[in-house]
Parts: structure tokens; sequence; C-alpha cells
């Protein structure tokens, strides 16, 4: 079953040991706070040298940097957007971090991934709304490709885990939200 291939954790996500962990970078892509800041922190100054070779990254896409001191082989970074009431194109924007995050883990071979909750912490986005695109997003590219076997979704806290558990048993027994 396809739900089975995603999985809902609480966690840390720099202690996975999965192909791949997303960071939610800001667009600088040089370390910052939260998610951020503990990958770069867990990585070494390494990350920091590559991530500078790389120029930055635009809001909705993705880059990718080895993952260093991480038990991770890959981390790839995506920069989700700052809510500003729903308005400004923030859905479709944050739907391309995960698409463009999980075309780049395919391109580099990369069976398991993990990704935070981008844009629900500093950047403000509603996280039940945020947990409903991130699964829309996966399981519809998971649809189409097999090479991604397992996908975690690691939340920090448990309004984030019971957010994104709802999502994907929602999406589950009723199928892709409108």
């Amino acid at each position: 079953m396809l739900s089975d291939r995603v999985v809902v954790v609480k966690g840390d996500i720099v202690e996975l040991d999965v192909d791949a962990i997303v960071n939610a970078a800001n667009n600088s892509l040089l370390g910052g706070g939260g998610v951020d800041g503990a990958i770069h922190t867990a990585a070494g100054p390494e990350l920091l040298e590559e991530c500078r070779s790389l120029k930055g990254c635009p809001t909705g896409e993705a880059k990718i940097t080895s993952g260093y001191r991480l038990p991770a082989k890959y981390v790839i970074h995506t920069v989700g957007p700052i809510w500003r009431g729903g308005t400004s194109g923030e859905d479709e924007m944050l739907a391309r971090c995960y698409r463009n995050s999980l075309k780049l883990a395919v391109r580099n071979g990369v069976s398991s991934i993990a990704f935070p909750s981008i844009s629900t912490g500093a950047y403000g986005f509603p996280v039940n709304r945020a947990a409903g695109i991130a699964v829309d997003e996966i399981l519809d590219f998971l649809e189409k490709n097999s090479s991604i076997e397992k996908v975690l979704l690691v939340c920090f806290n448990e309004r984030a885990f019971e957010s994104y558990s709802s999502a994907l048993e929602e999406w589950t027994t009723e199928g892709k939200r409108d």
C-alpha cells in the first residue's frame, strides 16, 4: 500500500539513519535557527563550506550536499515560504519544496528520505495546512515513482505529530484532499 511507504515520527531529524534528510533552510543556505541550525551543527563545518559554494537557493527550490558527520549520506536543502496570510502563493511554494526535494532525491539514488515540518516554525506557516500539503505532494509523487521506498515525516513536537498523522490518515481513508 502506498501509504505504508510514509511514516510520521516524533524525533530529531539529525539522528536518523536514512539516505537523505531535508533541511528547512533559509535562502542563504548558511545556517540559521531551528532545524537548519541543528543540521549545520550536527553535520560539522564542512557542510557550511559546501553550502557557501551553492550560492543560495530560491524559495521552493532544492539543492543537495553531502551529510558529512550526520548518519544521512545527503542533506537536501529547500527553502519554504514565509507565511503572509495565504494569499501570496505560499501553498504552491511549499508544495514545490516537497516536489523538488523528491525529484532531487531520485536523481541522486536516494531510497529513504526524512522531511521536517517545512515553514511551520519561524516562517509561521499553519501546521495543519502545511501537513496536508506535505502529505498530498509526497503521496502523489510516490504514486508515480517507486524508487523512494520510505519517507519519514519527522515532527519535533506533539502538535506537528498530530497534524501530520491526521493528514496521512485522511489521505489513506479519503484519497487526496481537494
